[in-house]
């Protein structure tokens, strides 16, 4: 099986996606989505960012490569009534079932960055993307202090060592390697801009039981505590998450932690 597949299809990311919809919603209010335009949500879970963009009136296509997270994107569309999206399993590093120039827009937040071959993921979006349309990417920092950058640093030190020719996700929070990847593709540098920006993490409960969640629902933590459990160490590893998530919590009511990421606008 593909393991980028089964990383995501362990456990349940919606659970994770329901503490993040609030960023979701606002992140798309603010990309000037019109009724008709067409959108690509690339790497879309259960929809956090493609059904906001449905509501705005675009025709909007999700793809992501769980198959859980497409049937739960689905069933969430309906529940809405929206009948202007679709989900479908796709790779974002080869969108062979996609036409070329088909979308005015491309999304993707912390989803296609997570796709292995970069180049591949890079060439692939500037393709489907409309000649004057856009890209926009969320993508997480690497070492960045705040939360998810520090997840998966904290949780770095718990797995074995990746396999020869891994490309970490986190490579696309660097200007440098965006700036390559889409000149690979075809885009000059003075097209893609930058920014930093925040996405929120809001959840009802304390930040330990937030961190619960994170353990038993989200594939790369899921990871981290089963190679732990096998060196004794799961205890040690909660521990350092916790700390992480009291320590960065702007909530006295709950869980609310800001987490910074990069956000990259490509003009094709």
């Amino acid at each position: 099986m593909n393991p980028n597949k089964a990383l995501w299809e362990k456990g349940d990311f919606t659970r994770i996606a329901d503490t993040m919809r609030e960023s979701g919603h606002a992140l798309v209010q603010g990309l000037g989505i019109t009724k008709g335009m067409k959108v690509l949500d690339l790497g879309c879970g259960d929809g956090t960012t493609a059904l906001p963009a449905a509501k705005l009136g675009a025709d909007v296509v999700g793809v992501d490569i769980a198959q859980n997270l497409i049937e739960a994107g689905t069933k969430r569309a309906a529940a809405q009534g929206l009948t202007n999206i679709k989900f479908q399993e796709g790779d974002a590093s080869n969108l062979e079932q996609l036409p070329g120039k088909e979308f005015d827009l491309v999304i993707t937040i912390f989803g296609a960055m997570f796709a292995p071959k970069p180049f591949d993921v890079a060439k692939e979006m500037v393709r489907v993307t409309k000649s004057g349309g856009r890209i926009v990417m969320g993508n997480w920092i690497p070492n960045d202090p705040t939360l998810v950058a520090q997840i998966l640093k904290i949780s770095s030190n718990y797995t074995p060592p990746p396999p020869e020719g891994f490309v970490s996700p986190t490579t696309w929070g660097i200007e440098n390697n965006v700036i390559e990847r889409f000149g690979a593709a075809g885009i000059p540098k003075e097209k893609i801009s930058f920014a930093r920006d925040t996405f929120t993490f809001n959840f009802p409960g304390t930040p330990s039981e937030y961190v619960n969640e994170f353990r038993n629902y989200y594939g790369p933590t899921m990871n981290a505590f089963d190679a732990a459990d096998k060196n004794g160490k799961a205890a040690e590893l909660q521990k350092e998450l916790e700390e992480l998530f009291t320590r960065q919590n702007r909530s006295d009511s709950g869980t609310s932690i800001p987490a910074t990421f990069l956000r990259v606008t490509v003009a094709v």
